[in-house]
């Protein structure tokens, strides 16, 4: 299966996405964490544009062709990059589920986003207006949307981990979607 994680900086998607792969013993890729290590590469010249999404994408394919679950953290903000992630599942005949993960208050939002910790050597949180400024395209297509606003990680955990279970056992395998 492939679980793929969208939303804004500060929504509570890695938390989620994290929290889901060390419980399913998933593979676990972070679109930051591979951007990040291409940007400390002295010989990679210029920005590092759409490389980590590329790298994630073949890694995906890769573990999801040997029988792995691969969970995939990004702000996913293109519909170009959701439907990459689709060509994925497609290719290895894998069910995905595609999480959108918000936070609907904005001032809940905003502290996550200005108390947040540095978690990667190099990457500053963005600053709030970035994250409001950000260019996210809309959805044209059925996925779970998990608002963690005003509640614990682990409640939205459980209600992710529900869902992906009914969804499993409801299209027996085949590619799971969420209309919401």
């Amino acid at each position: 299966m492939l679980i793929v994680f969208a939303g804004l900086p500060g929504a509570g998607k890695t938390t989620l996405a994290r929290a889901l792969a060390q419980e399913r013993h998933a593979v676990y890729l972070r679109i930051d964490t591979i951007e990040q290590a291409l940007r400390a590469f002295p010989a990679l010249v210029g920005g590092v544009g759409p490389a980590g999404y590329m790298v994630a994408y073949d890694l995906a394919t890769e573990n999801l062709s040997l029988g792995r679950t691969v969970v995939a953290d990004s702000v996913n903000p293109l519909a170009a990059t959701r439907e990459a992630w689709r060509d994925v599942a497609a290719t290895t005949a894998t069910a995905i589920v595609e999480v959108e993960v918000v936070c609907s208050d904005a001032y809940e939002h905003r502290q996550r986003i200005e108390r947040r910790a540095i978690e990667l050597s190099g990457l500053p949180s963005p600053a709030w207006q970035e994250v409001v400024d950000r260019h996210y395209d809309p959805w044209d297509w059925p996925r779970l949307i998990l608002d963690t606003a005003n509640r614990p990680p682990a409640i939205s955990l459980d209600e992710l981990r529900s869902w992906i279970d009914r969804s499993s056992i409801a299209t027996g395998g085949v590619r799971a979607l969420a209309g919401s």
